[in-house]
């Protein structure tokens, strides 16, 4: 083992959508911006995309229904979204960031890693990272908070911690200091039913986490929760994901709120649906398989994927087989996350690896 730490960024874009919106239409500045379906005076449907922080003030969240926007903020700027200026906006800061590392692993339209390892020293990464901040408030007229650590899970947990525009760095020797005062909900994939075990045993924080009898926790969560533990002491190994080519396009939303109201999940997914449409309508691309993914309260997942006999490179097929396969998938309860994606991909090579795989609308 060498003396080298592994040094993990993650970036985080501040409000995307509602802050490329706001760079295009600089009167729109300090306002509350709600990019999403349009709201018809409370009478619309669909769910919000993206909100201002000055939005999100009045209470408003992303996949919220637009209806119940509009009854908390009427007086917000409605935007619909324009995926495309989105996309470019990401491609531009994409190629910010690789002038900074080698390895860029982007994980969403909004978020990516950066492997600086190469510098040493989380003193420089902290510079790095400023530089970073300032070069793409200065190119692209937008903000992003940053999280560095020894691994990618602190690391996210870290660019969360001050935002909007926040910059927080955590050296391996700090990181059980830097969890122990935070709320378990904090660590990625910790949902409110897992919370709420877990506060049933006395368990609040990541601190509490960390102290915990193991043995307990074996007993109740089983023994892939030892790793879980061992992040909470600080302990955090998990780096870039290695580069596979893209073979789907896909996309995700997360719900603030678990919701079983079927017309937010249907109007989400008409929304996922004609932005991949426009995805491989950009790219050129054909499709022959579409897969619905629903992830409900309990973290239970189902997929179930249709194929047509031939390539496709129409909306209306998109639509249809993925309404079908959610009333086969659709259980009732509540739902966490809902995802779409559509492979098989046929076209040009170099136009596949332009599309973002699983970009988060949220």
């Amino acid at each position: 083992m060498t003396g080298t730490p592994r040094i993990i960024l993650h970036i985080d874009m501040d409000s995307f959508f509602a802050s490329v919106e706001v760079r295009e239409h600089p009167e729109l500045a300090g306002r509350p911006v709600i990019v999403g379906a349009n709201p018809q005076e409370g009478k619309g449907r669909g769910v919000v995309s993206t909100s201002s922080y000055e939005a999100r003030k009045y209470g408003v969240h992303s996949a919220m229904p637009i209806s119940r926007a509009y009854q908390l903020c009427p007086e917000g700027v409605y935007i619909p979204p324009h995926f495309p200026l989105y996309r470019q906006a990401s491609r531009a800061v994409m190629q910010i960031l690789s002038r900074y590392a080698d390895r860029v692993e982007q994980v969403s339209i909004d978020e990516a890693y950066l492997d600086l390892s190469a510098l040493g020293s989380f003193v420089i990464a902290r510079r790095v990272a400023e530089g970073i901040k300032a070069v793409i408030r200065g190119e692209e007229g937008l903000t992003c908070s940053v999280g560095v650590a020894s691994g990618r899970v602190i690391a996210k947990i870290a660019a969360g911690f001050a935002k909007p525009d926040g910059l927080t760095v955590v050296p391996p020797e700090s990181a059980a200091a830097f969890l122990s005062p935070l709320p378990v909900e904090k660590i990625p994939g910790i949902g409110k039913k897992t919370a709420r075990i877990l506060h049933g045993m006395g368990i609040f924080t990541i601190g509490d986490l960390a102290g915990a009898d193991v043995q307990k926790l074996i007993g109740r969560f089983g023994r892939s929760v030892v790793g879980l533990q061992r992040l909470a002491q600080g302990g955090d190994e998990s780096g870039l994901r290695e580069f596979q080519e893209s073979r789907s396009v896909s996309r995700e939303v997360t719900f603030d709120e678990d919701t079983n109201d079927e017309v937010t999940l249907i109007s989400t997914l008409e929304d996922l649906s004609r932005d991949l449409f426009t995805a491989i309508s950009e790219e050129k691309l054909s499709y022959r398989t579409v897969t619905v993914k629903l992830r409900y309260h309990d973290f239970f997942t189902r997929t179930k994927a249709r194929s047509t006999e031939l390539y496709r490179r129409d909306q209306r097929t998109i639509l249809s087989l993925s309404r079908e396969l959610f009333a086969e998938l659709y259980s009732g309860e509540k739902v966490r996350l809902l995802g779409l994606r559509l492979s098989s991909l046929k076209g040009d090579v170099s136009g596949q690896k332009k599309i973002d795989d699983f970009l988060d609308t949220s």
